[in-house]
């Protein structure tokens, strides 16, 4: 384990009567033993299903005599229309029980008419997912201005052949001129008898339902880097309609001195200390008291979070402000509460945050915040001191507990991040205009004289035009590929994408 949760925590984020299907049904279904398991540092399971409705449409031909009365596709009956619904169903089961993410797969409904059109796209759903198997072109425009994602499905190969595999760039999309004229779906939102494309677009659209929305304490305030510091709040606000709770120090320091002065659960964070510490691959190199102190002080923090029904913290001026009065750092406090698998962050950058946040929710690992360093012969170093332990949402890293580096003082992980590890490096710009991201692997975790958990990593794509274009300052990683579905949510959102690895923009 390298994390511990209460009872009580453990039923207000783990979200269970919200789940979906797949892990989180069987999480659902064994929800008692999860709850035993809870105390030994189980991974929460935070945000809620994506609703899918699929949605078939189609149109039965009368054949004319000596005319040409029937377009292409291959759905010619009511019976071949109940053979493809039913496929579409044992399909969409088969991709929820591979989902690695909640999702809850809606009935089929059937469009063939505009009333049905209409009927479907005031469905109660998040995502609709549309079989165009032929029908007008209007009912596919009304299911596209839903005021929900669209994801479009064609069928080739897997037959039986749709109509839509034919037309539906020139006609949906173009609208039978040269220019894009849809408004609401574009060449990213249709797919070609690939299930594991639909995938990945439901685990983006997941990701950003649940970021959207986000309530997160800001200990200390939001703040945000850049000029000015004040586009960070702005941004979250408008962007992703993140609800911030500030909590000023003036209200934190009597609940830290309580605890501090509270010898039960003093002891409880002695023992929870030893414990932590008991744990393979973990070293101590400085102060065991500064340790205790900082369980004290992520329980502090999870009692604000709770209060706030908050499933994420983050904190402003930690090093004048916290020391004092924790008597100890708030490095260590952040990485357990990561570890358990409820975010925090530090600095209270709202900058970047969002994109820690969003890359939770779609990779459901945690995320870590970094300082980059300048970009050079396809290498970069980063480092911070709140890095996660369960980097991979299952398994924790080694770690050393240092002092702070800055301060010397407190306690703080050097998490050695797996060697060779695949990571997602993402770079929002101060003004959340636009945001970089590239594919990189763990080189090393060093030494340096700088913030105690370090990453050389190597950039996978062209490092000098992430050299030139780099905007903003703190970066976000986590572990995995998830540069596609990232920049999936960002379009949907109005960020400009700049994917460094595979050229792509958006």
């Amino acid at each position: 384990m390298c994390c511990e949760l209460n009872r009580r925590d453990f039923l207000k984020f783990t979200g269970l009567g919200a789940t979906g299907m797949g892990a989180w049904t069987a999480a659902a279904a064994q929800a008692q033993g999860a709850l035993k398991k809870s105390e030994d540092g189980a991974w929460l399971k935070i945000g809620s299903a994506l609703r899918v409705k699929p949605v078939l449409v189609y149109s039965l031909y009368k054949k004319r005599e000596a005319w040409s009365w029937r377009p292409w596709g291959g759905l010619h009956s009511k019976g071949d229309v109940d053979s493809e619904a039913a496929r579409i169903a044992a399909e969409l089961k088969e991709l929820s029980a591979r989902a690695d993410f909640p999702v809850e797969i809606m009935p089929v409904d059937r469009v063939d008419s505009q009333a049905t059109a209409a009927a479907a796209a005031g469905s109660d759903c998040d995502v609709i997912l549309i079989f165009a198997a032929s029908g007008e072109g209007k009912w596919l425009e009304t299911l596209a201005a839903a005021g929900k994602p669209g994801i479009m499905f064609l069928r080739h190969r897997s037959g039986p052949v749709y109509l839509w595999y034919e037309i539906a760039h020139p006609r949906f999309l173009r609208k039978t001129t040269d220019e894009y004229l849809e408004p609401n779906m574009d060449v990213w939102d249709i797919v070609v008898d690939d299930y594991d494309e639909v995938l990945w677009r439901l685990r983006s659209l997941c990701g950003l339902k649940n970021a959207t929305g986000t309530r997160i304490v800001a200990v200390g305030g939001a703040g945000g880097w850049g000029a000015g510091h004040e586009s960070g709040p702005a941004t979250a606000g408008d962007i992703w309609k993140m609800e911030i709770i500030p909590v000023p120090y003036e209200e934190l320091e009597p609940l830290l001195k309580k605890a501090l002065g509270d010898r039960a659960r003093v002891a409880d964070a002695g023992a929870r200390a030893d414990r932590y510490l008991a744990q393979p691959g973990v070293s101590l190199h400085t102060d065991r008291k500064f340790v205790v102190n900082a369980f004290l002080l992520a329980g502090v923090f999870r009692d604000l979070m709770e209060r706030a029904d908050a499933t994420a913290v983050t904190v402003q001026g930690c090093m004048g402000t916290i020391i004092p009065i924790a008597q100890t750092t708030a490095c260590l406090s952040l990485s357990l509460i990561n570890d358990e698998g409820l975010m925090a962050f530090c600095e209270s950058d709202f900058v970047v945050i969002p994109s820690g946040v969003l890359l939770r929710h779609i990779s459901g690992k945690p995320s870590f915040l970094q300082d980059p360093t300048h970009p050079h012969d396809g290498v970069v170093t980063c480092a911070h001191c709140t890095a996660p332990r369960r980097m991979d949402g299952t398994d924790c890293e080694p770690v050393k507990i240092l002092t702070h580096f800055e301060s010397d003082y407190g306690a703080a992980p050097k998490v050695e991040m797996r060697k060779g590890q695949v990571i997602t490096n993402l770079a929002p710009g101060f003004s959340s205009q636009k945001w970089i991201g590239f594919r990189g692997k763990i080189l090393d975790h060093p030494f340096y004289d700088i913030c105690r958990s370090q990453i050389d990593i190597e950039i996978e794509g062209d490092w000098r035009t992430l050299l030139e274009d780099m905007q903003g300052f703190h970066w976000m990683i986590c572990y995995g590929d998830y540069l596609r579905e990232v920049g999936y949510a960002l379009k949907k959102v109005g960020i400009q994408w700049q994917d460094i690895t595979s050229g792509a923009r958006g």
